[in-house]
């Protein structure tokens, strides 16, 4: 039985009973709690108390939350025109739910009004889908650095004259810039992705969890971690970090990943950790570790299939 609640933020909380989730998925959680380590070297984990609460966010009927987990494509052509006619090649596939304009791809990424003209293009080419704008900056994996000042100024154009769903926005960026960011977002009816982005490390399960509350917090719809593992351990540890935050805690969806070859499991294993969203590349990755579309597509369905017999 289902009942669904509407938050001031828009955010809708979908109630479920389920008794046993099926064998196949305790499978692949009892395979998730192995590693080639002594116990005491493996990590902890934790089983925290299962809610009846489950996040979801419905956005142009799309439910990120609930089902399979939520496929995005990201753009990494370096042209306005190439990335137009990405679009142009993608949009009669059913595969994917939403598509990630990366910013930080384009020659002219820091030209809002010319980036805001091209939200406009794209939103029409892709009317059934859920458009992302992304500028990721060098410090957390992009491929351009900027001041927070500018990083700042570009959004507010884009807020002010550009067409899309979701914004993502840098959680360690100046809060001064950043919070009033947030506030105008929900103002022009949109949504906040907060993410955060560790290159060298994965932070232990407790700095995981606190920074996804804090996302949550600071009024983000979307809450998002990535980390690079330096072994299955950290795979594993951020798995079961993410499980904790949304048994627990979440009041949001949210996404989380092991970058890097590592970590490809944490791309496919959404459904059964709680990340409701997940990366795929069609041609070119946006970053390391990311799964085909074809191939992601179908392992989740499997899963899905699987988790629901």
């Amino acid at each position: 039985m289902l009942e669904v609640f509407t938050s001031k933020t828009g955010v809708e909380i979908a109630m479920h009973r389920r008794d046993f989730i099926g064998s196949g998925s305790a499978i692949i959680a009892l395979s998730l709690m192995s590693s080639s380590g002594s116990a005491a070297d493996a990590p902890q984990i934790k089983s925290p108390p299962l809610t009846l609460q489950k996040p979801v966010l419905k956005l142009k009927g799309i439910a990120i939350g609930e089902g399979e987990p939520k496929i995005i494509i990201p753009t990494t052509a370096t042209t306005e025109s190439e990335v137009l006619h990405f679009v142009d090649s993608v949009a009669a596939r059913t595969d994917f739910h939403m598509l990630e304009l990366r910013l930080d791809s384009l020659e002219n990424g820091t030209d809002g009004q010319a980036m805001a003209a091209l939200s406009h293009k794209i939103a029409k080419r892709l009317p059934g889908k859920l458009l992302l704008l992304t500028f990721r900056t060098k410090a957390e994996g992009g491929k351009k650095a900027v001041s927070d000042r500018q990083y700042a100024q570009l959004y507010q154009v884009l807020l002010q004259q550009g067409e899309f769903d979701l914004l993502d926005i840098e959680m360690y960026r100046d809060r001064l810039l950043t919070e009033p960011l947030i506030d105008l977002v929900h103002q022009r009816g949109r949504h906040v992705i907060l993410s955060s982005h560790e290159l060298h490390a994965t932070p232990s399960a407790e700095e995981i969890v606190s920074r996804l509350r804090e996302q949550q917090m600071r009024g983000a719809d979307i809450l998002k971690l990535a980390a690079m593992p330096a072994d299955a351990s950290d795979v594993l540890r951020l798995l079961s970090a993410t499980l904790e935050m949304h048994q627990r805690f979440a009041q949001r969806p949210l996404l989380t990943m092991a970058m890097g070859d590592t970590g490809v499991l944490t791309r496919m294993s959404g459904e059964l950790s709680g990340s409701a969203l997940t990366f795929a590349s069609l041609g070119d990755a946006s970053a390391s570790g990311q799964v085909a579309l074809d191939d992601l597509s179908k392992v989740l369905n499997v899963i899905h299939k699987g988790m629901s017999s």
